[in-house]
């Protein structure tokens, strides 16, 4: 019986393993920083966001004249675009609290919404697990979402968490795929 976890025979990977290698030291390396340096750590990522929507919003307005299908959101999400991010680079450390903020936000709505949904999922029949989960999601949604200014703070240690834990799965997964695809 052949080993599932080999790859077939002239088989290619999609990405190079080393340059999931890299991607995974990257993450770990970024991961750290936003633990140990967050304040600077968290307003330079913000600030590359800021010009990553600079110049796609710019992108987003030419592609209207060369396809001018949906034309109506392609111009609303360029001029979006270019503001949040001329907004971003102008003012970066007031913008990294409107953003961190903003997703703090958004992560305590969607706990909530994600509880509830789930709560009536668990009274149509889901289970009395589905149901505790749901209650979890809802009060830890309200919690974060009416105090969010306390978890904006933390919000940077847990990005940084995910991506220390992301950066060594894929440095695993790098090595597996090189492993798969020898020979």
């Amino acid at each position: 019986m052949a080993d599932s976890t080999l790859a077939p025979a002239g088989a290619k990977p999609a990405f190079p393993w080393w340059l999931i290698l890299i991607q995974g030291i990257a993450l770990i390396v970024i991961g750290g920083l936003l633990m140990t340096k967050t304040g600077v750590t968290t307003v330079t990522l913000i600030l590359f966001l800021g010009w990553w929507w600079l110049i796609s919003g710019i992108f987003e307005l030419i592609s209207i004249f060369m396809d001018r299908t949906m034309w109506g959101w392609k111009l609303f999400s360029g001029i979006l675009g270019i503001l949040a991010g001329i907004y971003i680079i102008g003012a970066p450390v007031l913008g990294t609290v409107i953003v961190v903020g903003f997703a703090t936000l958004m992560l305590g709505i969607n706990g909530m919404v994600i509880g509830v949904m789930d709560l009536v999922k668990a009274f149509q029949g889901a289970g009395w697990g589905k149901g505790v989960l749901g209650a979890l999601s809802l009060i830890f949604g309200f919690i974060i979402t009416f105090n969010f200014t306390s978890f904006m703070s933390a919000l940077p240690w847990v990005w940084g968490l995910f991506a220390v834990v992301g950066g060594i799965a894929a440095i695993i997964s790098s090595f597996q795929i090189k492993k798969a695809f020898a020979a």
